[in-house]
């Protein structure tokens, strides 16, 4: 059963790399919002002791980012890290330079924090054209207590606006997007917290990265320089020994899904790239038969909404949930319609040959307020789950550097529908528990609710019909003018930006080739294959 939702080795298409299909005996965590998942983070970093490891990269950090309400900061709790003699070591994307809107000196100041104390953060730039190292991943390893051990994968940056929690009033520390978000943009975001076996498989993604001999450098000229006068370091030093797997300690099957373009120099551990992401999207998809929920900040790629597309041509049962943010991050004449014209193109591309089974929806605050979706999350008929740092495009299935996990819980879910699906494969505890926290929030439901109040959150046409109910119920009392009490819930349907001929005429060759590009080999893009 496990090979008929997890990839093989032979289907990840890789064997230049050591990692392992899949790992089994793992507990896994789902950490809903950044709060949580920093409140955790902060706990285990000062748990660390001399000797440990704590290994991370990252698309984006701040070294002043608060982990809770009064500190410590991210740079803080690494850099007293390191004081107590943990090796604490970190690969942060090189990014474009801040002064064309990127993180390049963020991130540069969150690796002065680190060396400064004595650990060490390089900046990586070993990537595609244009492309970008957006995997997030904190691995803490304790040699010697390897019960201890704990790796946090998901889609949540170290870094501003990200530190929000359920009632969505945003980060104090905010992220600038677009005017409709406000000033301290709320943001929905989601990371697993996983402990067992999985844990070394995921110290070994950083090692081959770490290890990896090609040079560091940049090509642009003032970057160069940069380096050059603040003499930073661009040779990786010798990591510690690796310590062994951790030791089985729950019910969780994990397999560790990557994205590595195709690139030369080619890359040591990924000589043709990786794109087991896809390849482990497009399998689950493959047997979906009732209910695909997804959480998506883009779903902005028709090439990865035919495989949406095909489910349901295959399964005329099948309904596709999809929650994603109102606005695109970004506003503007030329950089607003580019962001919009590839989700158009892929709500467009499903709807087309199921619209009466595709549901789309985005999600506000109490305020009103736009909710600002960065999670990226699918489960598959409550059996599949995935999270992790790729979105639903192209570019996070092609061209970046990418990192998620799927999950498939051995302990099965006695709840009725026991099998929602017909294929004897059961729903899993996991998968249906994350699906079930995440519309308890969006529904207005209590966190910690009673298993008899998801009655109508169980069966997958009642998940349909209670999710639809209450977004038009909410776009209802809007339009009429916030008349009498909110209703309770928090989703809209969503509804696409209307565009005009002339801005598809140019918006759409932009953002294929800039917003959504294609990091495959060309063997593999002419027989349209992941």
């Amino acid at each position: 059963m496990l090979d008929e939702w997890f990839l093989t080795d032979r289907e990840r298409g890789n064997p230049a790399s050591d990692l392992s299909p899949s790992t089994e005996g793992n507990s896994v965590r789902a950490l809903v919002h950044g709060a949580d998942y920093f409140a955790r983070l902060a706990e285990e970093v000062a748990a660390l002791r001399q000797g440990d490891h704590l290994f991370f990269t990252d698309w984006r950090g701040d070294a002043d980012e608060r982990l809770g309400p009064d500190g410590p900061t991210v740079g803080e709790a690494f850099a007293a890290a390191v004081e107590r003699g943990v090796a604490v070591k970190g690969l942060m994307w090189r990014a474009h330079r801040s002064d064309v809107g990127y993180s390049e000196t963020a991130n540069r100041r969150l690796g002065e924090a680190v060396r400064d104390a004595g650990g060490e953060v390089l900046l990586d730039q070993r990537v595609r054209r244009a492309g970008s190292h957006h995997q997030k991943l904190v691995v803490l390893r304790h040699p010697g207590r390897p019960e201890r051990d704990v790796a946090f994968a998901g889609g949540i940056d170290l870094c501003h606006g990200r530190r929000d929690d359920a009632d969505h009033g945003g980060d104090p520390q905010s992220a600038q997007l677009a005017a409709e978000y406000g000033d301290t943009p709320p943001w929905h975001d989601v990371q697993l917290e996983l402990r067992g076996p999985v844990v070394g498989a995921l110290d070994l993604v950083f090692r081959e990265r770490w290890t990896d001999p090609r040079s560091l450098d940049t090509d642009n000229p003032l970057s160069w320089l940069e380096d050059r006068l603040r003499r930073v370091d661009l040779s990786a030093d010798p990591l510690p020994e690796r310590p062994p797997d951790p030791p089985a300690t729950g019910t969780c099957h994990v397999q560790v899904l990557r994205t590595y373009p195709a690139i030369r120099p080619r890359t040591p551990y990924a000589p043709r790239g990786e794109r087991s992401v896809a390849r482990g999207f497009a399998k689950a998809l493959r047997r979906a038969r009732r209910l695909v929920y997804i959480e998506d900040q883009y779903m902005w790629s028709p090439h990865i909404a035919r495989l949406l597309a095909d489910a349901l041509r295959r399964s005329p049962q099948l309904h596709v949930v999809v929650v994603l943010p109102r606005h695109p991050d970004v506003d503007g004449r030329l950089a607003l319609p580019p962001n919009e014209v590839g989700r158009v193109e892929a709500i467009e591309t499903v709807q087309r040959v199921a619209g009466d089974r595709v549901h789309v929806f985005d999600v506000e605050n109490r305020d009103g307020t736009p909710v600002y979706v960065h999670a990226k999350v699918a489960v598959v008929d409550d059996v599949w789950a995935c999270v992790g740092s790729a979105n639903l495009n192209r570019r996070s299935w092609s061209h970046d550097s990418e990192l998620s996990c799927a999950v498939l819980d051995a302990d099965r879910d006695h709840r009725e529908p026991t099998d929602p699906a017909g294929l004897g494969d059961g729903a899993r505890v996991f998968a249906r528990d994350l699906r079930l926290t995440l519309l308890r929030e969006h529904l207005d439901l209590p966190h910690d609710a009673d298993p008899d109040l998801d009655t109508d959150l169980l069966d997958p046409d009642d998940t349909v019909r209670a999710v639809r109910a209450s977004a038009e119920a909410l776009d209802s009392w809007h339009d009429g003018g916030r008349r009498g009490p909110r209703p309770a819930g928090r989703l809209r349907p969503h509804r696409p930006e209307q565009l005009g001929w002339w801005t598809r005429s140019w918006a759409v060759p932009l953002y294929r080739v800039v917003y959504d590009p294609d990091g495959r080999p060309l063997a593999s893009r002419l027989a349209r294959r992941w």
